[in-house]
């Protein structure tokens, strides 16, 4: 959407409307009336339910007849509320609202919005669903309509913009690697990629902008969400690296698990192949989360390991019941038999976390040492991965004191999310590094972040001990029935406040590599572990 015309700044929309139906007849004079001033003392306690049902009226019967300032005033925030009611009209261009409202639960009133969008010579109907609550006014003890931008359209949130007018950028039509098209009717976590891919390649796909009405965010990098669109225009065909298939896969697997997030990627390419979230507040965790990634990062710190001489696949890392480091003291998982004796291939396919932190003080390893590891041999340099839309790309930050143990198994100061730790098993598997993108650099000559990787020799040991891992360890059971050179590695993380770990999972099959998290999941292998084998089975 173009920025410089008229829009209706949210926190504040509705405007001077011809008049619905519905309550327009009502009398809203009284409305201002009552203001706590006429010497009656203050009522308090919840509003009864003949209260409820005169104010809600008032409400509807104002906002039809696009008396703003009096909708406004039965609202416990006048202000903002004249503002977007005022411009609802505006900036929006809704006219012809009649409100239909449905049984109350309580103090909630929820309601249906007929009107008509109108722009240019061009008019469409527009309907759609809402709700308010009355509340009883803290200092005036009127009743009130509980302020939320929501009440005006449930899509609003505090500074968003309702627009209509003609888009800055054309519709896309997204297409995967194979030409199928990709919606978010069909793959519902898509929308917000696909409308992110909007924002940025609109202009470079070949298409003509239509007319919409949209929900316009005030988040930097948040692309505008269309509501109705008056005149189509022409989408621009934009291919992804998406593979349609797998998708599939991705979105039917999240939907087991609440607050779930996947990413499948192919490592020897780089190529995104999936990207799926099943989130009540619709944020692309899966690109942009940022929490940690419990013992999946021993991936990295095996390398560490590796790399500097500390030891080996079948050297030592003893695993004690506990490990102590600068009088912070860390266990093992519930149940894990200690063993003085293990090797480290032992060590990481139970997930054994002493043994990693009995490692961390060896020469010639510092706290700056995970630091290194990721940025130079992963990629995880942060905030420089060019992936087509926006994603944060991994921090390890160099951490003394108790917080360089607890990096080394995920916890700490560590942020991840499944983007990041699909691509961490792509390089361990490959010893190169390829940066994950949705869409070809070729398109817009973006310069992709790049990587020294592996060497050989460590590339080797951690492939095969997510190999063991994945048939004789912690993820045995997740992977079980999956053919093809499969491996994986299981975490889960604890969160402060949280009585239940987040569920975090990564694993290969074949030339594809995958990566889930489960909020409150619990182990590994509980809720990411299935969805990563889902992702993986349709992966070929």
């Amino acid at each position: 959407m173009g920025r410089g015309v008229k829009a209706a700044v949210i926190g504040g929309v509705f405007a001077v409307m011809v008049g619905g139906a519905g309550y327009g007849a009502y009398n809203v004079v009284s409305a201002l009336d009552g203001d706590g001033g006429s010497g009656a003392s203050a009522k308090s306690g919840p509003p009864s339910a003949d209260e409820i049902e005169e104010t809600s009226e008032k409400f509807f019967a104002a906002w039809e007849k696009g008396d703003a300032t009096t909708a406004a005033a039965l609202t416990n925030n006048a202000a903002t509320a004249g503002t977007l009611l005022t411009a609802y009209g505006e900036g929006a261009h809704i006219t012809g609202v009649e409100i239909t409202p449905g049984t109350a639960a309580g103090a909630t009133v929820p309601f249906t919005v007929k009107a008509k969008v109108s722009y240019e010579g061009t008019s469409k109907p527009l309907t759609y669903r809402s709700e308010l609550r009355v509340v009883r006014g803290e200092t005036t003890g009127r009743a009130l309509v509980d302020w939320k931008p929501s009440v005006v359209h449930p899509r609003l949130k505090d500074g968003d913009t309702l627009v209509t007018e003609e888009s800055a950028t054309p519709q896309i039509q997204a297409v995967d690697r194979d030409g199928t098209v990709l919606t978010k009717e069909k793959y519902p976590s898509l929308g917000p990629v696909l409308a992110a891919l909007r924002e940025k390649y609109g202009d470079k796909a070949g298409g003509t902008p239509g007319v919409e009405l949209a929900v316009r965010h005030t988040t930097a990098g948040t692309p505008d969400t269309p509501l109705l669109a008056l005149t189509e225009g022409k989408p621009g065909k934009l291919e992804t690296t998406l593979s349609a298939g797998v998708q599939a896969a991705a979105e039917k697997a999240v939907k087991r698990y609440g607050e779930s997030s996947v990413v499948a990627v192919k490592p020897s390419s780089g190529e995104v192949l999936a990207v799926a979230n099943n989130r009540a507040d619709g944020f692309n965790a899966a690109f942009e989360g940022r929490v940690a990634p419990g013992s999946t990062m021993k991936i990295i710190t095996a390398a560490m390991l590796i790399d500097n001489g500390v030891t080996t696949m079948n050297g030592p890392a003893p695993c004690p019941n506990t490990a102590t480091w600068q009088s912070q003291t860390f266990k093992n998982l519930t149940g894990m038999k200690a063993d003085e004796s293990a090797s480290l291939a032992n060590t990481f396919l139970r997930s054994c976390n002493t043994g990693f932190i009995k490692l961390i003080d060896e020469d010639p390893l510092t706290d700056a040492s995970l630091t290194e590891e990721a940025e130079e041999r992963f990629g995880l340099k942060g905030d420089n991965w060019q992936t087509g839309i926006v994603s944060f790309d991994g921090r390890v930050p160099a951490s003394g004191g108790p917080d360089r143990a607890a990096n080394a198994i995920g916890q700490g100061q560590v942020q991840m999310n499944p983007l990041n730790m699909a691509s961490v098993t792509a390089t361990a598997i490959t010893g190169e590094f390829r940066q994950p993108y949705l869409v070809s650099p070729d398109l817009d000559d973006r310069k992709l972040a790049t990587a020294k990787g592996l060497p050989q020799g460590t590339v080797t040991q951690l492939k095969q001990m997510m190999r063991l891992t994945a048939t004789q360890g912690t993820a045995m059971e997740a992977m079980s029935g999956l053919g093809g050179d499969i491996g994986a590695k299981t975490g889960s993380a604890e969160v402060d406040g949280q009585t239940t770990s987040n569920s975090w999972f990564t694993g290969f099959r074949n030339d594809v590599a995958a990566a889930a998290m489960t909020e409150a999941g619990g182990h590994g292998g509980d809720a990411a572990g299935p969805i990563v084998a889902d992702v993986l089975r349709a992966g070929g």
